[in-house]
């Protein structure tokens, strides 16, 4: 979802720099994430993993690139909204 933020929203052909340590910042969050594979979305979620800033700004790549991802990866656009 970052990728598709950053090329579609930011106009880059490659994760800019910005987009580049949100993605290693959420990555790291999700390997510490206590819940593991039972997680549930982050918005449910009892424990707040992100720092108050990044919450923002994953929360507006979500808004952005959440409702294109069911026609750039349907797919997985359908696993998410599924939970599987």
């Amino acid at each position: 979802m970052i990728a598709l933020y950053c090329r579609h929203k930011e106009g880059n052909r490659e994760l800019c720099d910005d987009c580049a340590s949100l993605t290693r910042y959420a990555a790291g969050r999700l390997r510490r994430c206590p819940f593991g594979e039972n997680k549930t979305a982050c918005r449910d979620c009892p424990v707040h993993c992100y720092s108050p800033a990044m919450r923002e700004r994953i929360r507006a790549v979500m808004r952005y690139a959440g409702p294109r991802m069911i026609l750039y990866h349907p797919v997985a656009a359908l696993r998410h909204f599924f939970g599987k």
